[in-house]
């Protein structure tokens, strides 16, 4: 069964993959200087759906361009909580009309980061409820970047009933991941899920409610195993973050591919 990198003839393979990297950023120098060749391997690994994530304003325009022309990529834009000491608030409003474009189909990512605090906790907080409120307006999901913070991320979130998010990349505890999960809320699962040290997240990939799990590279960083001495990440190395998401679960990559798409298909309302 053809289910990784490891197949030069789709043809010939039971299985043909039709995922969706949730969770990816092409603008990103690393990868936007070899983007036809990224795409093509993304494509032959059978990943045919990825989400560029553009974090400030001088990434919004860029993960448009790459989005444009390409049916198969979509953008969600907003402002990275490692960023947010750059930028001065009133970009925010700029997200507003963004979100018109058929590209786009979240706000995001936003969050707060307790772990590298570039800004202080306030401004983090200043911009993510600002961008909650819009998208409370706007009725759009939302990608949520959440390190060592996932109290407060919840209670803001809670403010704002009714709006649905994803905690990318999530490497949290039991705990967290179920108090997420109880908001209504899903997960992210990236290549961590696949290193030695990653077994407590298997657990949770194990057990998470089917309906609420999403998988990413967040590439071009956390390349999986056993990739990892490729250091740059890219969309087609999803395939080993959902095998080892569904060897977890105990399915098949084809059945762990169909759900974490028809997820992420829901999630994104992507039509």
């Amino acid at each position: 069964m053809c289910t990784l990198l490891t197949c030069r003839r789709r043809s010939a393979c039971r299985y043909e993959a039709a995922m969706i990297d949730t969770h990816c950023h092409l603008t990103d120098p690393r990868l936007i200087g070899q983007i036809e060749a990224v795409l093509l391997r993304a494509a032959a690994a059978g990943v045919e759906k990825m989400v560029t994530i553009g974090t400030g304003p001088g990434d919004w325009e860029a993960a448009l361009a790459v989005a444009a022309g390409r049916p198969n990529i979509r953008c969600a834009l907003g402002v990275h909580p490692n960023h947010c000491h750059e930028i001065d608030l009133a970009e925010v409003a700029h997200l507003r009309g963004l979100q018109q474009n058929a590209a786009v189909v979240a706000l995001g990512e936003m969050g707060l980061d307790y772990h590298h605090e570039f800004a202080t906790k306030a401004r983090q907080m200043e911009f993510l409820e600002a961008q909650l409120q819009l998208a409370s307006e706007l009725r759009r999901p939302v990608v949520i970047h959440c390190r060592e913070a996932v109290d407060d991320c919840l209670a803001v979130l809670h403010q704002f009933g009714g709006i649905t998010a994803v905690f990318h990349c999530f490497t949290g505890t039991r705990d967290e991941a179920d108090r997420i999960f109880e908001a209504g809320h899903l997960i992210g699962f990236t290549g961590v899920v696949t290193f030695r040290s990653g077994e407590a997240l298997r657990g949770i990939a194990a057990t998470a409610p089917a309906e609420r799990i999403l998988v990413e590279t967040d590439a071009p960083y956390l390349t999986p195993e056993p990739m990892r001495k490729q250091k740059i990440n890219e969309p087609a190395m999803v395939m080993h973050t959902a095998a080892a998401v569904a060897a977890a679960r105990g399915i098949t990559v084809a059945e762990l591919d169909n759900l974490t798409t028809r997820n992420a298909l829901k999630f994104y309302e992507w039509g």
